[in-house]
């Protein structure tokens, strides 16, 4: 099977510590509303503006020059254009007529995908997918509680995954995802209320995770956690901070230049933009 396939985190290269250590694995967690104390990382610019609707996906251009983010209370996708304002600006709405939730662009640029619905994940072989669809599957694992977003390291070797109702940011050795699946899993540490969204920044060498808060427990807010990952892969304290955010923050897309990370606010119906070159 081919390695899955790696997510570029943007900012230059990916540090020789986002390579998963042959660790011990690690027990997976069950569910929990516990979350972890950490201070509030007050000295990085973040900035949002209102958005016709509830933004769920956002996606950037590789030239930077436009995000496309998915209203799905309007059923059209917003056109964003960057570079203008602090915060990209919107220049044109494209109805659908469809509710619009995840979107990806494709390698060229040249289409925006977007999905109306949602489900779970498994480590599917690419190559068998395309031949034989029935066998692709080659293992699936116990994530925690309701796991909802993955996303892997640049060098493809850990991935990451966040498991909503543990409020637990999880790292999975992608090596043993193949071989040995019950020991795959490396890491585990704890995020904020309900994690959602994620996005490796800072060449790989940090993940911001969208503490989302959806379910609305007392005495939490939503927040962007901050966690560093060579720390987090060597089992030592690993949350840095947190950020503010709005309300419910769901999806993520780092612009090509690595400087700022955009988050779909879905609740508040904003578009926050995050000076992620400023992180601790």
């Amino acid at each position: 099977m081919e390695a899955p396939p790696a997510t570029s985190p943007g900012g230059g290269s990916a540090r020789p510590a986002s390579a998963a250590p042959m660790t011990a694995p690690v027990g997976v967690p069950g569910c929990s509303v516990a979350t972890a104390a950490a201070p509030v990382l007050r000295t990085v610019s973040t900035s949002m503006e209102p958005v016709p609707g509830t933004p769920f996906g956002v996606a950037v251009t590789a030239d930077g020059r436009w995000s496309f983010v998915s209203l799905p209370g309007t059923g059209s996708v917003g056109g964003y254009r960057i570079g203008e304002s602090a915060l990209p600006s919107l220049a044109r709405q494209v109805y659908t007529g469809t509710q619009l939730l995840g979107e990806a662009l494709t390698r060229d640029g040249g289409y925006l995908l977007a999905a109306d619905d949602g489900g779970g994940a498994a480590v599917i072989s690419v190559r068998r997918a395309e031949t034989d669809p029935a066998a692709s599957v080659v293992s699936s694992v116990d994530a925690g509680c309701s796991p909802v977003r993955v996303i892997t390291s640049a060098d493809g070797s850990v991935v990451w995954v966040t498991a909503r109702e543990s409020d637990r940011l999880l790292g999975f050795s992608a090596a043993r995802l193949r071989t040995d699946p019950a020991r795959s899993l490396i890491t585990s540490t704890q995020a904020g209320e309900a994690p959602v969204g994620l996005a490796l920044v800072d060449g790989g060498a940090r993940i911001v995770v969208a503490d989302s808060n959806r379910f609305g427990a007392s005495g939490a807010t939503s927040s962007l956690a901050v966690v560093d990952v060579p720390a987090v892969l060597e089992g030592k304290p690993a949350l840095l901070g947190y950020l503010r955010a709005g309300g419910f923050p769901r999806e993520m897309a780092l612009e090509p230049d690595g400087r700022t990370l955009l988050v779909t606010d879905f609740g508040s119906q904003q578009l926050e933009a995050v000076g992620v070159t400023g992180l601790p």
